[in-house]
């Protein structure tokens, strides 16, 4: 079936105004203004994309929601803490779903095919801090369209949802950074382990007895470590690298 995107017809749009409500001084619509508010109207449902997000670990979801929301800005986020929640829980219609391998009773593995059987021509697109060939060449043989390491920074992340949502993905292969790769340095880890406490930069600063000049220069260099824009971020990264507990 086609479907074909007509320009509404002005001369009969009225959106239920009477004809002396447009003829007062005060009505400043235009034809041109309306058409163009009901097409971007439209193009943001339609472009819009609805993720599902299954992983049993709320601080993780909440973390995830949060560069998602950054990134994919008007996207619709479903959360679910596993994949009986998931499957009785969202909407029929999902675009691209983010499922974690490690899930308390049925695992993510697993329960491809359960979700396979609900939405047949929704990309599954398996995260964790697993990333072993055996691992991903499973997930993949069962189905899932593609897997990405949780210990990827938040831009790698997003822009694999985005080719998870284009249906580019065709079995994408992880590219694991592990703490051995790349390390931050022991000073870096007090000042992580301050921020993921909460401590501002001027705590920071008189607990190690720096400057604050000097947390702010450790701070930058974290964020960068992890590719990242906030604290907030940075403290989601390191758990999910398991750098912090």
């Amino acid at each position: 079936m086609a479907f074909e995107l007509r320009q509404p017809d002005m001369q009969h749009m009225t959106l239920g105004m009477t004809h002396s409500t447009q003829d007062h001084p005060g009505y400043k619509w235009s034809k041109k203004t309306m058409w163009i508010s009901w097409q971007s109207g439209l193009m943001r449902a339609m472009t819009a994309p609805r993720i599902l997000l299954i992983d049993d670990h709320a601080m993780f979801r909440s973390g995830l929601r949060m560069l998602l929301n950054t990134g994919m800005p008007g996207s619709e986020i479903f959360e679910a803490g596993s994949l009986s929640e998931a499957i009785d829980g969202a909407p029929d219609k999902v675009d691209v779903v983010l499922l974690d391998i490690n899930l308390n009773g049925l695992n993510g593995l697993e329960g491809i095919a359960l979700l396979k059987r609900k939405w047949p021509r929704v990309p599954i697109l398996m995260l964790s801090s697993q990333d072993e060939q055996e691992t991903v060449r499973l997930a993949l043989a069962r189905g899932a369209s593609g897997f990405v390491s949780k210990a990827e920074t938040a831009e790698k992340i997003i822009a694999s949802v985005g080719l998870a949502l284009r249906g580019e993905l065709s079995g994408l292969a992880p590219l694991p950074h592990s703490a051995e790769q790349r390390c931050l340095t022991p000073r870096q880890r007090e000042v992580l382990n301050l921020l993921h406490q909460g401590l501002s930069n001027k705590l920071i600063a008189r607990q190690l007895d720096l400057s604050d000049n000097t947390v702010r220069r450790h701070v930058q260099a974290i964020l960068e470590f992890f590719g990242v824009a906030s604290r907030a971020e940075a403290v989601f990264a390191a758990r999910s690298q398991r750098l912090i507990s």
